[in-house]
């Protein structure tokens, strides 16, 4: 019986099977966004077990493992790595048709050369193979990494990290490019008056920039992105929960600076005065140093209270919002574009509606004064991340804007054989496009077809991003 992960894995028609195995496959491997910690990378670590390389630190596992009805403890409490394990065998057979499925098998395959089908009679099997792979120096990250063809990848950091592992990777022998990239959510987070009066204490003391108003406030983050930018970032995010915009004069900042350090409680209208000034500042300095700037939209945050309060925040209890988002994104776009400030800019929403929305927006911006397709629509993202997400935001790409410049995929995930996710959209990529050319619908031109794949896979984020290492040829 042919494996179900196999050489012709979602790949339907013998024009897409060409375009994965002829071209697809042979690329190297630029995530611009994920969440790999520098300091294992530099250390070279390894996974302990299987259960600490899949199930350690995802919420999509663990969100899983609850709809099957798993009790916590078995999840992220204090059952042994086999127990939450053997839970997990027992769970996927419930998870057809989920993305897990694929990525799993996938991961099996790519990684451990193992064509098991994951469920409770192979648990036993799949955890003592899978084991004694990784405790050898081929499952070390470095290595995992290599074997992934990965050129270069952007972790997600902190303005306030010291991005000493960076630093120390980019003078040492590794030969995959390793990029902070500046996170600035906590700058922005005035919501929560204790943890951002923290974190301005904690910015003084790395900047020496005493914040007594937000004229110093900015000088302060523009100080945390020179830094970035010497050692070697090129890429911003930022998530928003809400998207707001409302303009004010300075002294009105000054005012809201002063209420955020008494603690007082602050309107939604000096909230969205304030995130909109931080905006424009760390907007106009992203352009200023050629950075690509990501903005990510539509998430509800820890909508279970009582699971916040006993697990803490981030442990996979946020959901969809369905807020509107096209105005007041198109008038933050809009106000650092009045002065060619605008930099490079990516969009991605975690809910699908807003696909199209998003794809409308970026023909607005459009500009020939960086890379082509200056405005990005993100790769399907978080809930979107499955089979028919993909060949969504592909097709509402290409129905409203340019789709032979889109920058490809990324993991966005916190473990390292997530790098497989590059090949499952490479799959579904290459299917997509030749269905389209087996039905017509576009000329089955293997030279235009080519071109189309080596752009999105690796080339458009190659040009877009100026990368210009590379230890692989193409």
């Amino acid at each position: 019986m042919t494996p179900f992960i196999n050489s012709n894995f979602l790949l339907q028609g013998e024009t897409a099977r060409g375009l994965y195995h002829n071209i697809a496959c042979q690329l190297p491997i630029i995530d611009y966004h994920n969440h790999l910690d520098a300091k294992a990378i530099f250390e070279n670590q390894k996974y302990q077990s299987i259960t600490e390389a899949w199930l350690s630190s995802d919420h999509y596992f663990w969100r899983a493992l609850r709809s099957n009805g798993v009790e916590e403890r078995y999840i992220t409490g204090d059952a042994s790595d086999y127990k939450k394990f053997q839970m997990w065998c027992e769970t996927m057979p419930y998870l057809l048709g989920n993305p897990l499925y694929h990525w799993c098998h996938l991961e099996l395959k790519t990684y451990f050369d193992l064509d098991l089908v994951i469920k409770p009679e192979n648990c036993d099997a799949i955890w003592e193979h899978c084991n004694r792979l990784l405790q050898l120096d081929s499952h070390s990250i470095q290595q995992l990494l290599l074997s992934s063809k990965v050129d270069t990848l952007c972790t997600t950091d902190d303005p306030l990290s010291d991005l000493a592992y960076h630093r120390k990777l980019s003078v040492s022998d590794f030969k995959v490019q390793v990029l902070p990239t500046f996170r600035a959510d906590s700058l922005f987070d005035i919501e929560n008056a204790v943890g951002f009066n923290q974190v301005l204490r904690q910015l003084e003391q790395v900047t020496e920039i005493p914040i007594t108003d937000f004229e110093s406030y900015a000088q302060a983050m523009l100080s945390r992105v020179q830094y970035f930018a010497d050692t070697g970032c090129c890429l911003s995010d930022l998530g928003l929960k809400i998207v707001d915009f409302a303009l004010c004069l300075p002294k009105r900042l000054d005012y809201i600076m002063a209420k955020i350090q008494s603690f007082e409680l602050l309107t939604q209208l000096e909230i969205a005065q304030f995130k909109t000034a931080v905006f424009r500042v760390l907007g106009k300095a992203y352009h200023k140093y050629g950075w690509s700037m990501q903005i990510h939209v539509g998430v509800l945050t820890n909508v279970n209270v009582r699971r916040l309060n006993s697990l803490g925040s981030g442990a996979g209890f946020s959901v969809i919002n369905d807020k509107t988002i096209a105005n007041n994104l198109s008038l933050l776009l809009s106000m650092l574009d009045e002065k060619r400030q605008l930099p490079q800019t990516i969009l991605y929403s975690v809910n699908p509606k807003d696909s199209v929305v998003l794809g409308s927006i970026l023909g607005a911006f459009q500009d020939s004064d960086c890379s082509p397709g200056k405005i990005q629509l993100g790769s399907a993202w978080w809930f979107n991340d499955h089979k028919s997400g993909m060949e969504q935001q592909l097709q509402d790409l290409a129905n409203l804007g340019c789709l032979g410049r889109f920058i490809g995929m990324l993991t966005d995930s916190r473990s390292v054989l997530s790098f497989s996710r590059h090949e499952y959209f490479r799959r579904i990529l290459c299917n997509f496009i030749g269905e389209w050319a087996d039905k017509g619908e576009i000329p089955n031109d293997a030279d235009l077809l080519t071109q189309l794949v080596e752009n999105i896979c690796y080339l458009n984020a190659k040009r877009y991003f100026k990368f210009s290492h590379s230890h692989h040829k193409i």
